[in-house]
């Protein structure tokens, strides 16, 4: 029998549904979503960035993006470029007001980052972090690789059949 509260992809996804729940939390007391938030984040890192890559990095549709854009151009924190290569595309640019959201985005994720390390070896903080590194770039290795992983994946029994 397994101990789920100890099973580690459980405890993964719990970790990271409470961290969204906190991020949510804190992003409603600035008048935001935590969607909008990682939206300024991508575009503080890539600036510039097309919709379209902004969606494919969210992983979620263009519509999506695009009304939360509107949101975020409303509120005067993006502008949306026309591509100078294609005018089929609009590139994503930060606007002053967005840069002091940001700096509160930036301390409320130290805060929360010290409260979660708070009495855990700095040691231990590094090796977590070395390991879920590579975790994350195993599992970024193999879902690129859709084929290989199909070929190494035991056969499943369909529904009734027996193995």
């Amino acid at each position: 029998m397994t101990d789920f509260d100890r099973e580690l992809l459980f405890l993964l996804h719990d970790v990271a549904r409470l961290l969204r729940l906190d991020a949510d939390k804190r992003a409603r007391t600035h008048g935001m979503t935590r969607a909008q938030w990682a939206i300024l984040v991508w575009l503080e890192r890539q600036p510039g960035i097309s919709q379209k890559e902004l969606a494919e990095t969210l992983e979620v549709e263009p519509i999506t993006v695009a009304r939360l854009i509107d949101r975020l151009e409303a509120r005067g924190m993006v502008e949306r470029r026309p591509d100078p290569k294609d005018r089929r595309i609009w590139r994503l640019h930060l606007r002053l007001p967005a840069f002091d959201i940001l700096r509160e985005i930036h301390r409320e994720r130290v805060e929360i980052t010290e409260f979660l390390t708070e009495g855990i070896d700095p040691e231990a903080v590094d090796t977590m972090t070395e390991t879920l590194l590579r975790m994350k770039e195993k599992l970024s290795g193999w879902l690129r690789a859709p084929k290989r992983a199909e070929l190494r994946a035991e056969p499943r029994a369909e529904f009734g059949e027996v193995v």
